[in-house]
């Protein structure tokens, strides 16, 4: 006997989303057994759009808290299985069809679902991973009044690689800024995730030597989440890059390691620390470790998708050319060419190397 098919609710919050919620909705709405909207204000066209899609659309007083008003959303769910999604997300075809085949395993001993998050702008820039579907009856809440978390303290949680794409349209910086300054104030005191948050807002707006001092202060915490100290090092590194303070630069990034395993981009970041002084062998070494760290999950915090894929082998491409070994430098735009075919700076390469490396020519193109 075939265990019975799941259902999930997709919840949303919404306002003033009428150049998105269409194309985010046309992306799953077949897949979900129920919609609902929580509008927090909209004065646009999204509720007479939202229509269209369901008629379980109620409207939520803003009271600057996201938490309290994703709260809300879950609240009228009434699916075995809650799925959440911003106006501004969209499910490509080929994730529409693995969320297909996830509902079909989905089974009651499934808490939570982590998939990734594919942060776009004309291209994909960025990924990190998020719970994005999770059990309704074990009643999981939302804490944090700006840059929520769904809070799972316990569960059988599992991985997948059905991804959702964010395409901002709008700028939310100016109600960022707010939101947190009244938190910050309620709060009474500048600390923690409060500290965390308020460091990257000041990054965000290029004010580098508030953001650096804040994410110091951070880091000199006793305790906090280990991938919020990995964020802060890589950012306050960007910020002495910024500020002309190279030692500074390197020192956090090397700090990064007493929280993990060393990731991809913060090998590369250090990569480019020695690259940009000629230091071939150092910088190789570094552009080595993060090819060996690209297939491991960086977690939940957001990584550049470069790191992650063909830049590490172009840079050793460089490095490996200027040491002579051009052998080296040939596979390595070889495996940079695997991801981006058409780049004409590899391709240009690809036929500088093959003039030099006569037993390439035949087999090049064969070899990607």
């Amino acid at each position: 006997m075939t265990e019975h098919l799941m259902t999930i609710s997709l919840c949303m919050i919404v306002k003033n989303e009428e150049q998105t919620l269409a194309r985010c909705l046309d992306s799953v709405a077949d897949l979900m057994d129920e919609i609902i909207i929580v509008d927090t204000g909209s004065t646009d066209q999204t509720k007479t759009i939202a229509t269209r899609y369901t008629d379980r659309i109620y409207t939520f007083e803003w009271m600057d808290d996201f938490a309290a008003a994703r709260n809300e959303s879950f609240d009228k769910a009434t699916c075995s299985y809650i799925m959440w999604l911003d106006a501004d997300d969209v499910l490509l075809e080929p994730d529409r069809e693995r969320l297909r085949s996830l509902k079909q395993r989905l089974s009651k001993h499934i808490d939570a679902v982590v998939m990734p998050l594919h942060l776009a702008e004309g291209e994909l820039l960025f990924t990190s991973r998020r719970i994005r579907l999770v059990k309704r009856d074990q009643q999981y809440r939302w804490e944090g009044r700006l840059h929520e978390d769904l809070v799972i303290p316990q569960g059988q949680i599992v991985h997948s690689e059905v991804a959702v794409t964010h395409r901002r349209m709008q700028d939310h910086t100016l109600r960022n800024q707010r939101i947190l300054a009244r938190w910050i104030s309620e709060s009474g005191k500048l600390e923690g995730r409060l500290l965390y948050f308020h460091a990257n807002e000041c990054f965000d707006r290029k004010e580098y030597a508030e953001a650096a001092e804040a994410f110091d202060h951070l880091l000199e915490e006793p305790s906090g989440y280990r991938e919020d100290r990995i964020t802060a090092c890589a950012r306050s590194a960007e910020c002495y890059l910024h500020l002309g303070k190279p030692e500074q630069q390197l020192d956090r990034l090397l700090r990064s390691f007493r929280y993990g395993v060393p990731q991809a981009d913060l090998c590369c970041m250090i990569g480019d620390w020695f690259f940009t002084r000629n230091e071939w062998n150092t910088a190789a070494y570094w552009y080595e470790r993060a090819t060996e760290q690209q297939h491991h999950l960086p977690g939940m915090r957001p990584v550049p998708l470069p790191c992650y894929s063909w830049l590490p082998h172009v840079r050793l491409s460089h490095c490996f050319a200027h040491m002579g070994k051009l052998e080296a430098s040939y596979e390595h735009n070889q495996a940079a060419l695997r991801y981006l075919p058409d780049d004409p700076h590899l391709l240009d390469n690809e036929r500088k190397l093959m003039k030099v490396i006569p037993n390439h020519s035949s087999t090049a193109r064969s070899s990607k």
